[in-house]
């Protein structure tokens, strides 16, 4: 159970990284005229690089070589989480008439949760062994 939190707690530090350089570059963008939603997509995928390489190496702690198939599982299910963050901000500003940065922390954090659970039952399985990290 300890090792469960540990890795989420890991998680979500990679994550502040990560959210800290998607919203800088999408304030960067948007207030230098990118449009909203190419803002987010930009800016999401400036943190998915460090992303996977921080969540690869310190948060689910994987040893073997990467390969193909683990790519393209973190390319897929970062895919959709940025399709749910997208629908989210969406929804929230256009829809719900939020500010701007309501919509995006509110986009933010559904991201977060879906690609947490994507990462770890789906993504950083250990090789070979079709066994989820405990």
């Amino acid at each position: 159970m300890f090792n469960r939190w540990s890795r989420f707690l890991r998680f979500c530090t990679v994550g502040l990284g990560n959210t800290a350089i998607d919203i800088l570059c999408f304030f960067v963008l948007t207030i230098s005229g990118v449009p909203y939603l190419a803002a987010q997509i930009a800016a999401y995928s400036a943190g998915m690089v460090n992303s996977y390489i921080c969540n690869r190496h310190w948060t689910f702690r994987m040893r073997t070589s990467s390969d193909g198939k683990e790519m393209l599982r973190f390319l897929a299910v970062n895919l959709v989480s940025l399709g749910f963050s997208s629908l989210l901000l969406l929804v929230c500003y256009d829809v719900g008439r939020q500010a701007l940065w309501i919509s995006k922390l509110i986009a933010t954090g559904g991201g977060l949760l879906l690609n947490y659970a994507g990462s770890h039952w789906w993504v950083f399985q250990r090789s070979g062994t079709g066994v989820i990290h405990q």
